[in-house]
């Protein structure tokens, strides 16, 4: 295989697809080596088959707001590869949504799913629907025309969704109430469900701690520990909020926090009580970044519209809002700042120039396919619960994450290893496992 050859051909067949293509690219690039060990999976076409996903379901949602008026979006779901257990990845709410970047997220899900040693395909899926601003019943019945549409491509052996931005306990619980209705079965069709009826412990949190541990184990290998070391996270959903009280909890110092309107810098780190307030104003409240900013001046200064990475002084940096948030100039002011470690709670937040940047620079980089796993490994769990009608303690949950990402970090390690050398390229690292384990099982059951 030729990886430009490849890259070109597949840009020109989907030419309206950057994060997609951004995503493959990133891939192709680092498996080419041992891709090209294995004749009979050129033969086969297998990197093909892989890139492009099973089948993509595009569908109207029309749903009616408290005006009654009728409102019209688009809805998706991309089931990329099943090849090592059934359809896996969260479902999206969010303005932005299109094709490009399901179908970007659906490829990087495969690989997630297959470092977490679970038995879980790749999958992901959306709308252009925002539920903010938006009443409670126009979310519900947002979300019921959205899974009178989806149902029948769904189910706990089939395609399993789970949350994402824009969808929380709230729209998962919206969502599986009403394919309960239309399969009429109680099954374990949604992950992240609400604890009363199938949710895992500790789901919530699952990828914020879990970003946490691989960072223990990433920093390990250099004899470095966590406490007392200034953290940079970007975003305030689940994932950035839950990295940020894991990493309290262990004595690091947080930095900064952000939303789409802007960041907080935190010099002096959050304490106990500044953390609360955010925790309170992002999960009850639903309200503004900002608000952290008035509500203690002394001790935060905000940023209107923009993101943490060049106004703070930090030793790691978590990004855990969304895609490309951390460029080219980011980074270098990152790494110019004494910056040692970067760990992504995020799907893509680092741009193949920041990534660039810190390989050069031979830091600890790791990429979210392995670093921001825990959330899907834990929905793996709260499915395995599901199947045996059983529900496990947190501590239960808790202790398989910590062992799950201790094993992605060993894997990773056994891959991105460099030869003659103590760096670890985690990015392919990662690539390399991920891959090999779905091709292997894509090989092994003829071309389908």
């Amino acid at each position: 295989m030729k990886t430009n050859e490849f890259i070109e051909d597949l840009r020109s067949r989907f030419p309206n697809e950057p994060e997609y293509m951004q995503a493959v690219e990133e891939v192709v690039s680092t498996i080419e080596d041992v891709y090209n060990e294995y004749p009979e999976m050129e033969r086969y076409n297998l990197l093909e088959r892989l890139c492009i996903p099973d089948r993509i379901l595009t569908f109207r949602v029309s749903w009616v707001d408290d005006k009654g008026r009728v409102r019209n979006n688009t809805g998706y779901r991309v089931q990329h590869c099943n090849a090592i257990g059934p359809y896996k990845g969260g479902i999206r709410f969010h303005a932005s949504v299109n094709l490009s970047i399901l179908k970007f997220l659906a490829f990087e899900q495969t690989f997630k799913n297959s470092l977490t040693t679970l038995a879980m395909g790749g999958a992901k899926g959306g709308s252009d629907f925002s539920p903010r601003g938006k009443s409670d019943m126009e979310v519900m019945r947002f979300c019921q025309a959205f899974v009178t549409e989806l149902w029948r491509q769904i189910g706990p052996d089939t395609d399993v969704p789970a949350g994402d931005i824009g969808v929380g306990a709230r729209e998962v619980g919206y969502m599986f109430g009403y394919y309960k209705k239309m399969a009429r079965e109680f099954t374990g069709t949604f992950t992240g469900k609400g604890i009363e009826f199938g949710g895992s412990l500790i789901r919530p949190e699952a990828t914020g701690y879990g970003n946490c541990y691989f960072l223990l184990n990433m920093l390990a290998t250099r004899g470095i520990g966590i406490k007392g070391k200034r953290v940079a996270i970007s975003g305030s959903g689940n994932v950035a909020i839950y990295t940020a009280q894991k990493l309290m909890e262990l004595g690091a110092k947080v930095v900064s926090m952000s939303d789409s309107s802007g960041s907080i810098y935190v010099p002096h780190g959050l304490t106990p009580e500044q953390f609360q307030f955010i925790f309170d104003l992002k999960n009850l409240y639903r309200g503004r970044i900002s608000e952290a900013a008035d509500e203690f001046p002394e001790a935060m200064e905000y940023f209107p519209g923009e993101r943490p990475w060049k106004h703070v002084k930090c030793d790691i940096a978590m990004p855990s809002a969304t895609q490309n948030e951390l460029d080219g100039d980011d980074a270098r002011a990152l790494l110019a700042q004494g910056c040692i470690a970067v760990s992504e709670g995020a799907n893509m937040p680092s741009t193949p120039e920041a990534i660039k940047e810190f390989i050069a620079a031979r830091i600890l980089y790791a990429p979210g396919k392995a670093a921001n796993a825990g959330g899907v490994a834990v929905s793996g769990l709260e499915m395995a619960q599901n199947s045996q009608k059983l529900s496990w303690s947190a501590a239960e949950v808790d202790t398989k994450l910590r062992d799950i990402m201790a094993d992605i970090h060993s894997q990773c390690v056994k891959f991105g290893a460099e030869k003659g050398s103590d760096y670890i390229n985690y990015v392919k690292g990662a690539n390399v496992a991920g891959f090999m384990k779905v091709a292997r099982a894509m090989m092994a059951q003829g071309i389908l």
